[in-house]
């Protein structure tokens, strides 16, 4: 993908001497094809919650974000009975044809809040992740800190890896190779002005990227894996059994 060089003078700078305000945003407008199940994944049963539920009750649970926004189809007819209404958590129905539009969407709306600058902080974070922690999130927080470039969790890759091509099988070095998690974070206007000029992109950080800044890799953990196989909602049950 190409990068450009791209002049962002003109966003707001964070005001010196007052904190950024972090607000976590949930695009939860997919289908989840490969679960083979007859609901979204995101409104599977995680040990007596949805999984979107449980994602959602890491952010209420964490007390640096000041609102949990989640972005779901204009016909979704799920969301009423997954979710538990909270003050701090409000559904936006603004999902669109991929994830990159999802984001798009619930940023410009989040963006027309008057209580949100573009200078505030945005955490992307996957609906089908219910295995983050607070912990995780605090950590992403004090990593990135005031570093413009923001950051997201990943894990370094640990095992070998192969690439096949036509029958022809290579192995790859994996040496700073990462696995990309969520959440992402971002600056509001910054992630929402890579989003316009980035179109075909798969994660936050790669829109970033595109327009020339550096993310920071901070290492995540592997119960924030991404639901995507049934297997991943057995591994996932590991950690709420007993909850």
């Amino acid at each position: 993908m190409t990068q450009q060089s791209t002049d962002f003078s003109d966003l707001p700078r964070n005001p010196q001497g007052i904190k950024p305000k972090y607000i976590a945003l949930i695009p939860a407008a997919g289908v989840g094809a490969r679960m083979a199940a007859n609901i979204p994944k995101q409104y599977l049963d995680l040990a007596g919650k949805s999984v979107l539920q449980r994602t959602v009750d890491c952010f209420l649970s964490c007390p640096q974000i000041d609102q949990i926004f989640v972005a779901v189809s204009a016909e979704d007819a799920f969301i009423d009975d997954a979710l538990a209404e909270h003050q701090k958590l409000t559904v936006l129905n603004c999902g669109g044809e991929t994830r990159r539009d999802t984001v798009q969407n619930g940023l410009e709306v989040i963006r027309n809040y008057s209580h949100y600058q573009d200078h505030d902080l945005v955490l992307v974070h996957d609906a089908a992740r219910p295995g983050l922690t607070p912990a995780l999130v605090t950590k992403l927080i004090e990593a990135v800190g005031d570093d413009v470039n923001g950051g997201l969790l990943a894990l370094p890759v640990v095992d070998t890896v192969k690439r096949s091509v036509a029958g022809q099988v290579e192995t790859i070095d994996r040496t700073n190779l990462w696995l990309a998690q969520t959440p992402q974070m971002f600056s509001l206007g910054l992630l929402s002005r890579a989003l316009e000029m980035a179109i075909v992109v798969t994660d936050e950080a790669s829109a970033i990227e595109t327009i020339g800044y550096r993310p920071k890799l901070v290492e995540g953990a592997m119960r924030n894996r991404k639901l995507t196989v049934p297997e991943d909602l057995e591994f996932l049950h590991l950690f709420f059994r007993d909850l």
